[in-house]
C-alpha cells in the first residue's frame, strides 16, 4: 500500500520522466514515484520520495546508514561512494551515493543510488521531526545521462504550504 508523507511538499517533474502508481511498480513504501522515459538495456530509471517523522536523536547520517543496511538486508552488494552533509541548521540534509549489485528483473545489475535526506523541523518545536527521502535509482551505464534530471528535481522540492490539512 502507498504510504503518505509525513508533511506535504511540492516539485515538479523534469521532462521524460512520468508519475506513475507506487504499489504498480512494486514500491508500496513510497508515497511517489516517477519512471525515466527510456529504459537502458531492460531496467526503468526510477525516482521515488517517502518519508517519516523521526522524533528519535537519529542524525541524518545514521539515518542514511539505516538505508543502506536495509539494501545489504535484501541480498544486494552495497557500496558508499560518496556521502556529504548539505543545507543548514534550520533545513539540514544529507546527499549521499551509492554503488549497488543487486539482482533486478532476474538479472544480475550494476546500479547506482543517489539519495537525498531533507529533515523539516516544526517551527515552534524543534523534537517534531519529519525525514523526506529521495532516491534515484538507475544503471550504472545511464547514471550520467539522468543525474542532471535528479539534480533538477531536488532543486524543485519545497514544502507545500498550499496543501490542506
Amino acid at each position: 500500500m502507498t504510504t503518505t508523507l509525513p508533511v506535504p511538499i511540492a516539485f515538479e517533474l523534469p521532462d521524460g520522466w512520468r508519475a506513475t502508481p507506487p504499489d504498480g511498480v512494486g514500491a508500496p513504501g513510497a508515497a511517489f514515484v516517477a519512471l525515466h522515459s527510456h529504459p537502458d538495456a531492460g531496467f526503468t530509471a526510477n525516482i521515488t520520495v517517502d518519508g517519516a517523522f523521526r522524533p528519535d536523536p537519529a542524525t541524518l547520517p545514521e539515518i542514511a546508514d539505516e538505508s543502506v543496511e536495509n539494501l545489504r538486508r535484501s541480498n544486494a552488494s552495497v557500496d558508499i561512494t560518496e556521502r556529504r552533509e548539505v543545507g543548514s541548521e534550520e533545513a539540514p540534509g544529507l546527499t549521499q551515493t551509492l554503488s549497488i549489485s543487486a539482482a533486478a528483473g532476474g538479472t544480475l545489475r550494476d546500479l547506482v543510488q543517489s539519495q537525498v535526506y531533507l529533515a523539516m523541523l516544526d517551527a515552534d518545536d524543534s523534537s517534531k521531526r519529519a525525514v523526506i527521502r529521495l532516491v534515484l535509482t538507475v544503471t550504472a551505464a545511464q547514471h550520467g545521462d539522468v543525474i542532471e534530471d535528479f539534480r533538477d528535481f531536488v532543486r524543485t522540492v519545497r514544502p507545500d504550504t498550499d496543501a490542506t490539512s
